[in-house]
């Protein structure tokens, strides 16, 4: 019989499909947490949902779209038990900026975002994210949360027709101020006034001991569901004071509007838009997208991928990244069928699902059927939602995004970090993109600076030691070479030196020739260059690039009595035919 292809080993297919590795032994006391969990994301996202839809610029529904699908997907393919995906602030301010408020880009995006993050997936690319580096990823969610925050504050005054540039509508609402609707910010500050509220009873909530009495504890869950479901509430409690004001007649605050009843229909996304007066390409969607097809899903990724390690960390088990990759990726193409925009891990959300001890990824089964329901028995009662409500919903939630305690921890740290961060910062309030690729080339350059001009302890004596407290690579050859002959060569009298090369660990043609151009100049003044501490990889490196008269000691001390010519030590002369066996052995290896 033909042995099995690893790829459909058992091993292989619970790695692609995780649910199969702990659904077999799913039990009923892992139910009850699930649906407990499943319930109480279900009551945040859909609120959520329906505002940052807002923030996307497409009409309320299309947030419900986006928050079912992720659900089921990440049921059969996740591997953290805690992640939920769904529509978040961050993505849909990306959204934003690179739809132009058309669903049809939107949703494409979607489509191709997905089919980027599967090629990453099956290619095992996740390490490209690592490029990105800490203080480009808070700088850019911390112009992001005050971007959306105040994207809100019109809303929340009751004001209309705000550009969408940053900087432009700092000044309209500034302008407009004198315009403020009574209704709709005495509402607004009332509901972020009881969303603190509920949130600050949530993080103070005393836990439950088994020895409380039963009425406590019942009081206990109810306070705590109360808390934990607070955009719910306070979403509700605003859409029946609408709703009573709309029974009077008189309607003192904007409202949400009518959106599309029922379920979404399932249909091929749009690759081509017809407008009133032509039809707008596929091509021609993709380059009005530009950057976006770039951005959008390597944030995505990004940000599901931080929220997943996160809270795996927290709770001591493990996610595989480029599984991870294909979860989201596939969630975005099937969620792009039924009219979705991008979607990523949000940690909001996450952080409920962890708080309320789910166990596995069948808490987003219930979560996903219970935006279902909203989207087909609900949505009659949507219209009445005050767009000052929302607008409180997306300020608390955003707030924490801005983390003003890195600025301080960088500067004691490492100062040198601020740059990147404060580039990102101030540049992605002009466009995102250009905030987060000016980051990271700033990151970028600061790597290669240090990979350039590495640090090397010298010391000074009859002979000249230099080490290398790092790695060596090709930019830094030349560097190396002005350092050691300025030092050796150029003095009054030149003098032997020894390179120790303890901590280089790779080498290539570019190095091996610097080196060989040194050895040269060192044999032209008459004295002698030799090596510490070679690596097997280094020497083989080395030997191949067929380096004149390459003398190479395992210790400093051997090294520094060959050249001060103290007797009973020889060096390893690799272009020498006597070299031992031992050596040649561990040459081959």
């Amino acid at each position: 019989m033909a042995p099995m292809p690893c790829c459909c080993s058992p091993a292989a297919v619970r790695r692609r499909l995780p649910v199969l590795a702990w659904l077999p032994s799913y039990s009923l006391q892992w139910l009850k947490m699930d649906l407990i969990a499943g319930l109480s994301v279900g009551l945040t996202v859909i609120p959520q949902a329906l505002a940052y839809a807002e923030v996307a610029g497409l009409p309320p529904q299309y947030g419900l779209y986006s928050a079912f699908m992720g659900c089921f997907v990440y049921f059969i393919l996740g591997t953290s038990r805690d992640v939920t995906l769904g529509p978040t602030a961050i993505m849909s301010l990306l959204v934003s900026s690179y739809t132009f408020h058309e669903p049809a880009y939107a949703v494409l995006l979607a489509f191709l975002s997905g089919c980027i993050q599967l090629a990453m997936g099956f290619l095992c690319l996740g390490f490209l994210l690592d490029f990105i580096s800490c203080p480009v990823i808070k700088g850019f969610t911390s112009a992001a949360a005050i971007t959306i925050g105040f994207g809100q504050v019109k809303n929340l005054l009751g004001l209309r027709d705000a550009p969408r540039q940053f900087f432009l509508q700092v000044y309209h609402v500034l302008g407009s101020l004198g315009d403020t609707r009574a209704g709709d910010a005495g509402l607004g500050l009332v509901c972020m006034l009881l969303l603190l509220l509920l949130k600050l009873m949530r993080d103070h909530l005393a836990p439950t001991h088994p020895e409380m009495p039963p009425g406590v504890r019942l009081s206990h869950g109810l306070v705590w569901t109360a808390t934990t479901a607070r955009n719910a509430l306070v979403v509700s409690f605003a859409a029946l004071v609408a709703y009573s004001f709309e029974v009077t007649g008189h309607q003192p605050f904007i409202l949400t509007g009518k959106i599309v009843e029922g379920l979404p229909p399932v249909q091929v996304p749009p690759f081509s838009v017809t407008t009133a007066n032509r039809t707008v390409s596929f091509t021609e969607m993709a380059q009005d997208m530009g950057a976006g097809l770039a951005v959008v899903p390597l944030m995505g990724l990004l940000e599901s991928i931080a929220v997943a390690k996160s809270f795996a960390s927290q709770n001591g088990y493990r996610i595989d990244a480029n599984q991870e990759l294909l979860a989201i990726g596939l969630t975005n193409v099937l969620g792009s069928f039924v009219s979705s925009y991008p979607v990523t891990g949000s940690f909001g959300r996450t952080a409920v699902n962890a708080q309320t001890g789910v166990c596995t990824p069948a808490g987003g089964l219930v979560t996903g059927v219970l935006v279902l329901l909203s989207l087909g028995c609900l949505t009659s009662l949507f219209p009445y939602v005050p767009k000052a409500a929302l607008a409180a919903v997306i300020i608390v939630a955003v707030a924490p995004l801005c983390d003003t305690k890195i600025v301080r921890t960088l500067w004691r740290v490492k100062r040198l970090d601020l740059l990147p961060l404060c580039v990102t910062f101030l540049l992605c309030f002009w466009e995102v993109q250009y905030g987060i690729l000016a980051g990271t080339l700033v990151s970028g350059l600061i790597l290669l600076h240090s990979v350039a001009r590495p640090h090397m302890e010298v010391s000074e004596g009859p002979v000249l030691v230099v080490q290398l407290a790092s790695g060596l690579h090709f930019p830094a050859v030349e560097a190396l070479r002005e350092a050691i002959a300025s030092r050796a060569l150029e003095a009054p009298r030149p003098r032997c030196a020894v390179l120790d090369c303890t901590h280089v660990c790779s080498a290539d043609y570019t190095v091996a020739l610097a080196l060989a151009g040194l050895l040269e100049d060192f044999r032209r003044h008459g004295v002698t260059l030799t090596f510490v501490g070679l690596q097997v990889p280094v020497l083989r490196v080395l030997l191949s690039a067929d380096l004149s008269c390459l003398q190479h000691f395992s210790t400093l001390e051997e090294a520094e009595k060959h050249l001060t010519q103290e007797p009973g030590t020889q060096p390893y002369n690799v272009s020498d035919d006597s070299v031992p066996e031992h050596k040649v052995a561990l040459l081959k290896v």
